[in-house]
């Protein structure tokens, strides 16, 4: 089953049983290559995304996914390749450069490409510093990043937690693409990579509310492994750490050291409210009328039959 024939056959269900909602989709060209820059907090952001947009999107994906074993491991993959998704080995190299390469072809043909700039789902719901691949692919094929903000995911499906829960809505919030075709030509300057990066994901930040660490992802769950603790206190620890070897260094509070954007977690929408059927009154002179709009026929906003 193909891509459209998993959007057919999953998306309603998915709908009906999560509920999940969508902001800003008019953001996303109807047409044209673009890229699709996403936090990632959950292993369903990869289900939810494809599926609740209208044009097809390939997003990078780790190798895992496709090397599962049993039923759950046949289903994922299966999932993974139905949507499209590119297996990257991040063990870096020559593997996650052919990962990079495959999503630039697919914008050079001019489809949607979708990559998690901080390489790994986050540990903690908080939002982690970005690699510069997704800088890279920007200025290689001068395609608009288009940044998406995931709602809720890692509440509906905590880590470790295989079949998400149904009492968290998952949301997406979709921003303005923003253009970095000013940079042209500057794709080997890993300052001008940093610039690039640092602005993405200030504009994740501001769209999903979520706290920003300046530590990647990756070393931080390395870490957590290695040592048994928990985010929090990994976090702490690598940032005492570095408080001391840079004593003169502001603590970092947003993405290329800007101040933090003064945001929130999105809300899901509210539901629409149905309208009370209006209430009946008796007449004095006889006869039931609604109070909904208090008028018959030649009357001048009194309730009851006209007055000469």
């Amino acid at each position: 089953m193909g891509y459209r024939g998993i959007k057919t056959a999953v998306g309603p269900a998915l709908e009906m049983l999560y509920q999940p909602w969508i902001r800003g989709e008019e953001n996303i060209p109807a047409e044209g290559a673009a890229i699709l820059a996403s936090n990632h907090l959950a292993v369903i952001d990869s289900f939810f995304l494809p599926l609740l947009i209208d044009r097809e999107v390939a997003f990078i994906g780790k190798s895992d996914y496709f090397t599962g074993k049993g039923v759950k491991g046949w289903a994922v993959k299966s999932f993974m390749t139905a949507v499209g998704t590119i297996p990257v080995d991040r063990s870096g190299g020559r593997a996650s450069q052919a990962a990079l390469q495959a999503g630039i072809d697919r914008l050079r043909a001019g489809d949607l490409f979708g990559i998690y700039p901080e390489g790994t789902r986050s540990p903690d719901g908080r939002l982690y510093r970005g690699k510069t691949g997704v800088a890279r692919i920007a200025l290689a094929t001068g395609a608009p990043v288009i940044p998406v903000a995931m709602i809720g995911s890692n509440l509906a499906q905590p880590i470790g937690q295989v079949v998400p829960s149904t009492r968290h809505r998952v949301g997406i919030v979709i921003g303005e693409p923003l253009d970095f075709s000013r940079y042209k030509g500057l794709e080997n300057d890993r300052f001008v990579l940093r610039s690039i990066t640092d602005e993405i994901m200030y504009a994740l930040m501001a769209l999903s509310g979520q706290e920003y660490v300046d530590l990647y992802a990756a070393d931080v769950k390395k870490a957590m492994d290695a040592d048994r603790k928990s985010a929090d206190e990994v976090v702490t620890e690598m940032l005492e750490a570095r408080a001391l070897r840079r004593p003169a260094a502001a603590p970092v509070q947003a993405p290329g050291g800007r101040p933090a954007p003064e945001t929130s977690v999105p809300e899901p929408p509210e539901e629409p409210v149905e309208a009370e059927e209006p209430a009946e009154v008796e007449d004095p002179q006889g006869g039931d009328h609604s109070t909904g709009t208090g008028k018959e026929p030649g009357a001048a906003g009194t309730v009851g039959p006209a007055q000469d």
